[in-house]
């Protein structure tokens, strides 16, 4: 069974997100556990204080090392970690291939980035992959975590029931989905591709092949010159 904990100042964001859909049934069929921890719960300060001033003229608030610490230092005692992952802008990008790999793990940490970011040292000596979901900043770390979570939980095998739905996404093989259609096959006289209710399988798989490839040219070409990253 793989381990999710979570680690944040603002646990309240990650609720609704991880408690429904295939994420909330995958923790229901015991295919996963996921662990919010509130990282104030771990501080000494009598405010729960998680941040403070930058040393230097760096403008903005910095979390603090030692809850962190503390949190991370009584999960490891407990367990061993695959990953200590940090939600950083200038992490490595986060996509498909990456979401695979790290379905096949037992047990990991995600730590949330907040306010300014977090004290140099936690990255050099706690953080063992530092990960971005794009080239944009968010307020915190927790949607990041959250779409880690989601993205990576679909991939373990029974979360979904038709297993060659997650196979089939985007990504998977470098390319963007084809078109897909569902009843009536004729909406105001908006039609759906003849070939799709052929009934001819070899047919069908050709044509969806095309079309996934023109779609990929026409809108993410980058995906197909291995410069999707």
């Amino acid at each position: 069974m793989m381990r999710i904990d979570i680690l944040s100042g603002v646990p309240e964001l990650l609720e609704s997100p991880l408690s429904h859909s295939i994420v909330q049934r995958a923790i229901d069929k015991g295919l996963v556990e996921i662990y919010i921890h509130n990282i104030r719960d771990y501080t000494l300060d009598k405010h729960k204080k998680i941040d403070d001033k930058a040393f230097g003229f760096s403008a903005g608030m910095v979390m603090q090392i030692e809850p962190i610490d503390r949190l991370i230092s009584k999960l490891k005692s407990e367990r061993d970690y695959d990953e200590v992952i940090y939600t950083s802008p200038d992490g490595e990008l986060f996509d498909q291939p990456m979401a695979n790999s790290m379905s096949l793990l037992g047990n990991i940490i995600i730590l949330c980035g907040h306010y300014k970011g977090i004290d140099q040292r936690i990255r050099e000596h706690l953080i063992t992959k530092e990960i971005s979901v794009g080239d944009f900043v968010l307020t915190g770390g927790e949607l990041a975590a959250c779409i880690m979570a989601d993205a990576v939980v679909r991939l373990i095998p029974g979360a979904m029931s038709d297993v060659e739905s997650a196979l089939s996404d985007s990504f998977q093989d470098n390319l963007l989905a084809p078109p897909v259609y569902t009843r009536p096959a004729d909406y105001h006289g908006w039609k759906v591709p003849d070939i799709l209710t052929s009934g001819n399988e070899a047919k069908i798989k050709e044509w969806e092949y095309e079309q996934a490839l023109e779609r990929t040219k026409r809108l993410r070409p980058d995906l197909l010159s291995g410069s999707g990253k």
